[in-house]
């Protein structure tokens, strides 16, 4: 393994819109903070990430591919300290304005997209709509700059330990026995997960997760449908920028928790990436705690959210590996196989780390870490794409 810098710089590129999703925004000007992660070997590969939130740099995954030798640009989207007014078209500009920096500024010839976790539909759904666009408004109906800036395609998509969407991640976590988004504790006993009184109780019976998968999918539907009925009201009024920021109730309670016969992989029962899965349902950090009406559609609307793996798949057509975690806590197996399927690439290829949770950490981690590694190092030699 070799020694690597870490470069911050910054990115910036312009939108002209009537409404500000970002606190201390100047002007018109979008400022992205990225990270160039590179060894002294000189490439022709930029390998790029983004997560929806975050930076994705301090990852130990992309540390570990720098350490490799690859050039990684760890790009931060406009939200890096949360996302509670994210809306995830921009998302994609940010990415496009990645890509072209890196192309046109730091003179990459070649890119490979690399998705980990909730990064994987931002780059399956970006490199789909740079090969033909079909998002030309916002989950919300408005006008979003997207529909005219041209998108550099790359030229392979790697997705790590990813889901296929936050909106189908999120219904799977859903508390279904919230039947009152107002009020929290009122719930239906038989659909409380974490109730010792509920009568179904794990390993649980198919009926009955066919029943709570339903509930979820039914509150989902509730909220997206008051949000659009917020949204409506504040227009016929003349208020058409204005926002209603709302508050999601139990988002932590996905049967496969505690059941590890639901999806079956080698995670821990009763455990999950944000540890208990009980204490996180209702944990300020939790996914989609706090969100706005326009940002719960982008994001989390089951049926109006369009940022997907799945429904990226088929104008996918460069060469794409999907790497799987044998113990992922976090993504379901289910989505690794829908979007492997979806692909329309010819060239499309899978791996699984045995014994990697989300993170690659634990006692085994740095194993997990070098034997993906390997992998990839592999892969991208194969279709020089290395160096």
């Amino acid at each position: 393994m070799a020694d690597y810098t870490r470069t911050p710089y910054l990115i910036v590129h312009r939108e002209q819109q009537a409404r500000k999703d970002v606190y201390g925004s100047v002007d018109d000007a979008i400022v992205l903070q990225a990270q160039l992660l590179r060894s002294e070997v000189p490439s022709r590969t930029a390998m790029v990430a983004m997560h929806p939130i975050g930076s994705p740099g301090y990852l130990p995954m992309f540390s570990n591919l720098a350490r490799s030798g690859h050039h990684v640009l760890a790009c931060a989207t406009r939200y890096p300290n949360g996302d509670a007014a994210l809306q995830m078209e921009s998302v994609l500009l940010d990415l496009g304005a990645c890509v072209r920096d890196a192309k046109e500024r730091l003179g990459y010839e070649r890119i490979v997209l690399v998705g980990w976790s909730g990064g994987g539909s931002v780059m399956a759904s970006y490199q789909a709509e740079a090969t033909r666009r079909t998002i030309t408004e916002t989950a919300a109906g408005e006008p979003t700059p997207l529909a005219d800036t041209e998108l550099l395609p790359a030229d392979g998509v790697l997705l790590i330990a990813t889901h296929r969407s936050r909106h189908h991640l999120l219904t799977d976590l859903l508390d279904a026995s919230i039947v009152d988004e107002l009020d929290p504790d009122k719930r239906e006993r038989e659909l409380d997960l974490y109730d010792p009184g509920n009568p179904n109780q794990p390993p649980y019976d198919a009926g009955f997760v066919a029943t709570y998968r339903a509930a979820q999918r039914t509150r989902n539907r509730r909220i997206t449908t008051w949000a659009k009925a917020a949204l409506d009201e504040l227009r016929s009024t003349g208020r058409e920028h204005e926002e209603r920021c709302f508050l999601v109730h139990g988002t932590m309670a996905d049967p496969r928790w505690l059941d590890p016969a639901v999806d079956p992989n080698d995670r821990r029962p009763g455990w999950s990436y944000l540890g208990d899965p009980r204490v996180a349902n209702n944990s300020a950090v939790a996914l989609a705690r706090f969100t706005t009406t326009r940002s719960w559609l982008s994001q989390w609307s089951l049926d109006h959210a369009r940022v997907d793996a799945v429904d990226a798949g088929p104008r996918i057509l460069v060469p794409t590996k999907v790497i799987t975690a044998s113990a992922d806590d976090a993504c379901p197996p289910s989505h690794a196989d829908a979007i492997f399927e979806a692909l329309g690439a010819d060239d499309k290829e899978r791996a699984e780390i045995v014994g990697a949770n989300h993170y690659f950490s634990g006692p085994d981690g740095r194993r997990h870490l070098a034997e993906a590694g390997g992998v990839i190092d592999d892969w991208l030699r194969a279709r020089d794409l290395f160096g």
